[in-house]
């Protein structure tokens, strides 16, 4: 008899029996989307109303439990939860006897590689870390946005066939990511995800402020212009008045943002001097216009009340 973990896997039916730990916006859509691929889940553990509610719509009769019973029940696990999480989630998995061996535990945590999975590896887990670059709703529109969709993926070398064709199963592109890369890989896709978030919405605030009756209507077409721009020259899609080394512009905007909206300065400020940095590297902005420029977002105060010196 075959006692190696990882031969017994890759000898097992190409069908797997599928759980999932932490039933948050990811670990349904993902398992839904296995199902379509032919996976069969088993098994959910999930605390709050709304992961229990996630759960019955993206997963109907698959039956809640705890987290050792998802790991009795499945052969890959899902491991679904927050980032500070996961470690502890994992060593209290393999202290109590949860990992059998030869399982497929799967984490989602952009942040982690595969070693955070090592006191389970040690059990004799497969450890895969499928990190999906996607925003997730905790709906069903999540399972049609796979479809494309890139995943960071990390696993031992013997594992990375495996790990590349369930992202495949799933509907994404596979992007290869070495374990001491995933905290840069990650901080690259939160600054891009979660603060374009946070800049959109900041906008739609002040554009109501300013009196506009559809704010969103307004900022789609140029924002999605501005991304596709952007994705496709890099710097050189830099418009607007920090690349043009409009001093007296970037002075009246942090002044009405002073009046209107104090908390909007710090980050104005810090994303224009970025911009200045970018504008100015790739020879957008001249440097003889950058002087004033610069010294409005320093706070010159000379530069800041209505325009340049």
């Amino acid at each position: 008899m075959n006692e190696n973990p990882l031969t017994e896997a890759q000898d097992r039916p190409a069908r797997l029996t599928v759980g999932v730990v932490g039933a948050g916006r990811v670990g349904p859509a993902l398992a839904a989307s296995l199902q379509l691929a032919g996976h069969h889940p088993v098994a959910v553990s999930g605390v709050s109303d709304a992961s229990r509610r996630r759960a019955a719509a993206l997963l109907p009769d698959v039956p809640l439990v705890t987290p050792e019973e998802v790991l009795a029940r499945a052969e890959l696990v899902l491991l679904t939860v927050p980032d500070d999480a996961l470690p502890g989630l994992v060593a209290g998995l393999a202290e109590t006897g949860a990992v059998r061996p030869g399982q497929l535990l799967v984490h989602t945590s952009g942040r982690f590689g595969a070693g955070v999975l090592a006191e389970a590896t040690r059990a004799g887990a497969l450890p895969l870390a499928l990190h999906p670059a996607m925003t997730f709703t905790g709906t069903s529109v999540d399972v049609q946005r796979l479809a494309g969709c890139s995943f960071g993926v990390t696993a031992p070398e013997e594992l990375r066939m495996a790990a590349e064709a369930l992202v495949i199963e799933m509907g994404g592109e596979p992007e290869w990511i070495e374990e001491a890369a995933r905290p840069l890989y990650h901080a690259a896709l939160a600054i891009g995800a979660n603060h374009l978030v946070t800049l959109v919405a900041q906008s739609l605030e002040l554009l109501r402020a300013a009196g506009v009756g559809a704010p969103d209507r307004m900022l789609g077409p140029l924002l999605g212009a501005a991304l596709d721009n952007a994705l496709r020259s890099g710097d050189a899609a830099l418009t607007g008045p920090v690349a043009r080394g409009d001093a007296g512009t970037v002075a009246a905007h942090v002044a009405e943002l002073r009046k209107h909206s104090p908390q909007a300065v710090a980050g104005y400020l810090a994303m224009a001097r970025t911009t200045a940095d970018r504008a100015l590297a790739h020879g957008l902005l001249k440097p003889e216009l950058a002087e004033d420029l610069l010294g409005v977002l320093a706070g010159d105060p000379d530069r800041t009340e209505g325009g340049t010196r």
